[in-house]
């Protein structure tokens, strides 16, 4: 079964620094464990796809009415200090191995190479109903 995880950033208990502000050292182990994780969960035959997102602020928002032309903004975005950082699909034999997963991705290291506790949502991948 597929399973979609979702890395939100926002400060934790673990790591409340903000990435812009480690040290780059600190930031190319948080990379180098994102690229490791990425190549075990491919080596396993797990890893669907994998990528990081660029932050709220190159984000839009499209609305469209089917008729007219869509409607491209930059917000409204919330105020708030969370946001999907970037996703992982993979593809396992149970929720458990998915949530084993997420668990390894929340342990990410951070600021010192304290593990940072990352937030990480597991929701099942929803195949389409059959056609007849």
């Amino acid at each position: 079964m597929k399973y979609m995880l979702l890395k939100t950033y926002a400060p934790t208990a673990y790591c409340d620094t903000p990435i812009q502000d480690w040290t780059p050292e600190e930031i190319k182990a948080h990379i180098d464990f994102q690229r490791m994780l990425g190549e075990q969960l491919a080596a396993a035959g797990e890893l669907v796809d994998a990528q990081g997102l660029a932050t709220p602020a190159e984000a839009r928002i499209v609305v469209s009415d089917g008729r007219s032309a869509p409607v491209v903004t930059d917000g409204p975005f919330p105020e708030t200090k969370e946001f999907l950082a970037g996703y992982w699909i993979v593809d396992v034999d149970s929720p458990e191995r998915a949530y084993e997963i997420a668990a390894q991705a929340s342990a990410a290291p951070g600021r010192g190479g304290k593990p940072i506790g990352e937030y990480i949502e597991v929701r099942a991948v929803m195949s389409a109903p059959a056609s007849e």
